[in-house]
Parts: structure tokens; C-alpha cells; sequence
């Protein structure tokens, strides 16, 4: 890890970059290129899944870059139609032989899919593979509280991790303070509101005042409430960009100007309409 970077503890003693490079919507052939240039750049978290289609490409990346295994931190995630125990165990197996890796740093539930209502024996699956010490850590992603309070209510176990949808107009206050209480990591997807934050007038103030680009103002406004950020980009020098940033602070005043920025937007799918 670049001496500029910072990192979390994770509740089961894991350590975690607190930026992480996330590959959504890109295809395997351009997520080997850009998590070779990720990696380049200094990123050493890299977040996949199985329903991206890329963790081969991924792999590719990894190998290529000869970079120590123990120095880098793999997420991938079990997807919705592969909830439940023995569905949940053949998805891993299968995204391990697509990385090409023996294990895998975090293994998180992509969404609850609680219609289905199978993720709580999914979850006693991921708790599984941590005691194989084939997932090191495992945790959840798109949970809500009330998702939250059943897994750790029916299993004891607590995820390390949940990985949800924030930015500033959407700072998911409420999970955080659930989170905080249990000694849940949260993880910020879309920390850019997949790009549309990046015009927000009052970022760009933000942004000018500090001589950095609004996508850096986003990740550290995430890295200072305690927050991994995943910021995804496909060009080189926004990957490069979105790590550095390094060397400058946001004060009370930037933070009141981006607190008035909540207004609910979601960039993505609510929880509870993902089956």
C-alpha cells in the first residue's frame, strides 16, 4: 500500500484500503485494462462480483502485475439467484476459478433479495467459508437495518462489512449509526453518483478552494467519516486521480456545504426492488 493511503480495521482484525478500485458495468476485456492501470496507479483493493461478468479478467490483471497476494484485498460477492448454502458454496468455487485465486480477501451477499428470502442461509454459508479460511472476511452489501438485525439476530454473526449506495445526496445516516454501534465497515458504491455528482455546483467550489477535482472531494468526504470508497473509472487519469488525495483536508464549512446536498437521490436500485 502506498504510504499516502489509509486503511480500516476490520471487526475479525482484517485490514482494509480505504479506496478500493470497483469494476460495475465494465466488461472483462476492459477490466483487465483497467485494473492493470488501477494497480499501476497504487490501488491495491479491488472490488468485483460474480454478476459483472469480469472476475477473469480481474484474475488476468492480478497475475499480470506480480504484485504479493498478501499485499492486495479481493472482493467478489455471491449474486441473487445463487442464495442458499449449496447454490451460495458453488458460486465461491466458481468465482475463485475465475479470479484464478485460493481464496479471497471479503466475500460479501450482493443484495438481500428479500423477497426470496433466502439470505439468511446464505449468510450462515458465507460465515462457513470464513471458518474454512477460504473467504478471510465476509459481510453483505445493499442490506438494510431491519436485513442487519436478522442475520445477526438468527446467526450471532456480525458482517464485517456492508457495502451500500452513499454519497453526498444520499448519506444513509441512519445505516451508519447501526453500522457504528455493531462494528460494521461501511463501503460507499457509486461515492460519484455514478458520475452525476461531478457537475453539483457546490462541490465544484468545494473542489476549486482545494485546487483537487470534485471526485476527490467525494472520496475523502467519504474516507473521513470512516467510509471505503469504490470510485470506478475507465480512464487512466481519473483512476490515478481518484486515489490521490493525499495532502489536503476538508473543513467544517465544506462539510456543512455538502451536508445541505441531501435530498435522498438514489443512483441505483432501493434494496427492496432487487429479487
Amino acid at each position: 500500500m502506498r504510504p499516502d493511503q489509509t486503511e480500516f480495521v476490520l471487526r475479525d482484525g482484517a485490514r482494509i484500503p480505504a479506496v478500493g478500485f470497483g469494476v460495475y458495468k465494465v466488461d472483462d476485456a476492459d477490466a483487465e485494462r483497467s485494473v492493470a492501470t488501477a494497480l499501476r496507479s497504487g490501488y491495491r483493493h479491488l472490488d468485483t462480483a460474480e454478476m459483472y461478468r469480469n472476475e477473469a479478467g480481474v484474475g488476468r490483471a492480478i497475475r499480470a502485475a506480480g504484485i504479493a497476494r498478501d499485499d492486495l484485498f479481493i472482493t467478489t460477492k455471491v449474486w441473487n439467484t445463487n442464495h442458499g448454502r449449496e447454490q451460495t458454496m458453488r458460486a465461491f468455487d466458481a468465482s475463485l476459478g475465475r479470479l484464478g485465486l485460493d481464496r479471497v480477501d471479503l466475500y460479501l451477499i450482493h443484495w438481500p433479495a428479500a423477497a426470496n428470502d433466502r439470505y439468511v442461509e446464505t449468510w450462515r454459508a458465507l460465515v462457513e467459508l470464513q471458518a474454512d479460511g477460504r473467504a478471510t472476511s465476509v459481510g453483505v452489501s445493499n442490506f438494510q437495518i431491519p436485513h442487519l438485525e436478522r442475520i445477526i439476530g438468527e446467526t450471532g454473526a456480525v458482517p464485517v462489512v456492508n457495502q451500500v449506495e452513499r454519497h453526498p445526496w444520499l448519506p444513509q445516516a441512519d445505516l451508519l449509526e447501526f453500522h457504528a454501534a455493531h462494528g460494521i465497515v461501511t463501503e460507499a458504491w457509486s461515492p460519484l453518483g455514478r458520475g452525476r455528482l461531478i457537475d453539483e455546483p457546490a462541490l465544484g467550489v468545494i473542489a476549486r478552494k482545494h485546487g483537487v477535482s470534485v471526485a476527490q472531494v467525494l472520496v475523502r468526504w467519504n474516507i473521513d467519516a470512516g467510509v471505503v470508497a469504490l470510485p470506478k473509472s475507465v480512464t487512466p487519469e481519473r483512476i490515478a486521480s481518484n486515489i490521490a488525495i493525499a495532502g489536503f483536508e476538508l473543513d467544517e464549512d465544506d462539510r456543512a456545504a455538502i451536508a445541505t446536498l441531501e435530498n435522498g437521490t438514489r443512483t441505483g436500485s432501493h434494496p427492496d426492488q432487487v429479487h
